[in-house]
């Protein structure tokens, strides 16, 4: 029979995922790998998208997205000080593709493209399905994990076409301050390249507030976000992707080959988000905070090292002291024998070795219950 491509083999899987379908088939586990909401969705949004469905709002809407939602967006980022135009947003199934078609504007096979290690497993994931390379840039616990220019000046090369920046930082929950993101843009400036920048987390910061590099040199950025952790819209699958003026013809293609469209009652939840009471997303990060709390004080009790994060909804603990240099097998072993699944740090790259991520989007007390069943040094 024919073969598959290299590239499509090459694709990595995802370590997270291992876990979480392994720990779909267990009983009685506590689920802590996956970062899923633990909070309803606004009664708003549900009626929304719930309206849209009994008015039969079904038919294809324009590739790019509902104007009215192009047009919210837009004026959300206008509120937090970008000058964004409505032709300018991409409504797409989640931030997952809009990372894609990020991706698929900047880079040509063989080019190159720095991640952060260890970051988000997709930004490993998309290079490879382009035909392109993923080139880890590391994160210290020495320097905070936060992102360090001359790690960047080291791995750039002739064929690099990009960088990722992700703040808040899924699964640091580190938020690169004005400072870095700075530094971040003039790197690219002096290399000439573009910033793919994931802001998915930026509704949820702890003392440290998000600055987005589009505030500094919007021609340069590609800005990808999301609905499903803001509003725990997860399966509703709605996010977007932010350009400069200029690539609508390639855009609107590629939706058309890839999507088509959006399905438009999650659509219409998306706009009852963004223009209804925003209630829901300060509580939800009151509720974030006081989880990383309690989660805190606990691994403090216990002696176990862990990074204090300033945003999204992970705890990024150091299980070094157990997992005897295979974190990956170390986990599936404790979700197996203590049945609780958490993220093993190697599925975000080589620098995670010996960490592991733990979503405190959970109930509570099954929160504590899970860290509790962790190893103490």
């Amino acid at each position: 029979m024919p073969s598959f491509t290299a590239a499509a083999l090459a694709v990595p899987g995802s370590g997270i995922r291992r876990i979480h379908e392994v720990a779909l088939v267990l009983p009685d586990v506590i689920s802590l790998a996956v970062g899923e909401p633990d909070l309803a969705v606004a009664p708003h949004v549900l009626r929304a998208a719930s309206e849209a469905w009994l008015a039969d709002e079904t038919r294809y809407t324009a590739n790019g997205g509902l104007p009215d939602l192009r047009a919210a967006v837009a004026a959300k980022l206008r509120g937090d000080g970008l000058d964004v135009a409505p032709d300018q947003v991409w409504v797409t199934p989640g931030a997952t593709e809009a990372l894609y078609l990020a991706m698929h504007l900047v880079l040509s096979p063989g080019d190159e493209v720095l991640v952060p290690d260890p970051g988000y497993t997709t930004f490993t994931m998309a290079p490879r399905m382009l035909h392109a390379e993923p080139v880890p840039y590391r994160l210290s616990p020495d320097d905070g994990f936060q992102v360090q220019v001359a790690q960047l000046e080291a791995r750039v090369t002739a064929r690099t076409r990009a960088v990722v920046l992700n703040s808040p930082s899924n699964p640091l929950g580190v938020v690169a301050p004005e400072r870095v993101v700075r530094e971040v843009v003039e790197f690219a400036q002096r290399h000439d390249l573009w910033i793919i920048s994931d802001e998915v987390y930026e509704a949820f910061t702890y003392g440290a507030p998000h600055v987005s590099p589009a505030a500094f040199d919007p021609a340069r950025v590609l800005l990808v976000q999301s609905f499903s952790k803001t509003y725990a819209l997860t399966g509703g699958r709605v996010g977007y992707l932010v350009t400069p003026p200029g690539p609508g013809d390639v855009l609107r293609n590629f939706q058309e080959a890839l999507i088509s469209c959006v399905n438009t009652p999650a659509q219409r939840a998306a706009i009852a988000a963004l223009e209804g009471p925003q209630d829901a997303v300060v509580e939800a990060a009151a509720h974030y905070r006081e989880h990383l709390a309690a989660a805190t004080d606990l691994l403090d009790a216990r002696g176990i090292r862990y990074l204090r994060p300033q945003g999204a909804f992970y705890l990024w603990i150091d299980v070094s002291h157990a997992s005897g240099g295979d974190v990956a097998a170390w986990a599936e072993a404790f979700l197996l024998q203590q049945r609780v699944a958490v993220a093993p740090g190697s599925a975000f790259g080589e620098a995670g070795e010996g960490w592991i991520r733990v979503c405190v989007a959970a109930d509570r007390a099954a929160l504590l219950e899970g860290l509790g069943r962790l190893p103490s040094p």
